[in-house]
């Protein structure tokens, strides 16, 4: 067995609706993630459809996706900046430490 179908064994079915529709999704994150995902998407949506005064749900769809990106961008690029303030942070920390300890020797 390959670990491709070993891995969709995993997989449970999750009956989930977006935007009026239900879809069967097989996911390994379980239940209760999988409907999370699925009320996020269909609010994302929701809300580009009236935001966006869009009637057609594959253009309300559409929306939601590009909404739904850019808050991962902007996520993914605020925790860069948290990291190299993190990493700067405990560098000069490092940097602090050494020059003590060299001090007292």
């Amino acid at each position: 067995m390959s670990e491709q179908e070993g891995s969709a064994d995993q997989r449970k079915a999750v009956r989930v609706s977006i935007f009026g529709e239900d879809y069967l999704i097989r996911s390994e994150m379980g239940q209760a993630y999988t409907e999370r995902c699925a009320r996020y998407v269909d609010s994302a949506i929701q809300e580009a459809h009236v935001r966006g005064h869009v009637s057609e749900p594959h253009k309300a769809a559409i929306l939601a996706a590009m909404q739904i990106t850019d808050r991962l961008f902007r996520a993914e690029a605020e925790k860069e900046e948290l990291e190299t303030a993190v990493g700067e942070r405990l560098s000069d920390l490092s940097r602090r430490i050494e020059m003590t300890l060299s001090d007292k020797a």
